[in-house]
């Protein structure tokens, strides 16, 4: 049920609408190609099940962890509308 000026399914539709982004963003981070046998950033080897777990990988696991912690997604605004979120 939406309230006010929304019209209905609006809430779900914001929510489907977040969900789609983040998926989106996450295929476009997937790398390509063929993979590395040596990481990029350290010349560590990196393990075939790795490289066959994730075809055109360039880093291996410590490398990849960093860069995934430098570049985690958080969002500026709540897309859920959510009232409670809007009183904090």
């Amino acid at each position: 049920m939406a309230g006010g000026f929304a019209k209905d399914g609006a809430v779900q539709d914001q929510i489907d609408a977040t969900v789609e982004d983040a998926v989106k963003h996450a295929r476009d981070q997937l790398p390509k190609g063929e993979s590395l046998k040596r990481c990029a950033e350290c010349e560590q080897p990196i393990p075939e099940a790795r490289r066959k777990a994730v075809p055109g990988v360039r880093l291996c696991v410590a490398c990849q962890g960093e860069l995934d912690a430098k570049n985690k997604i958080s969002s500026g605004y709540n897309r859920r509308g959510s009232k409670d979120s809007q009183l904090r």
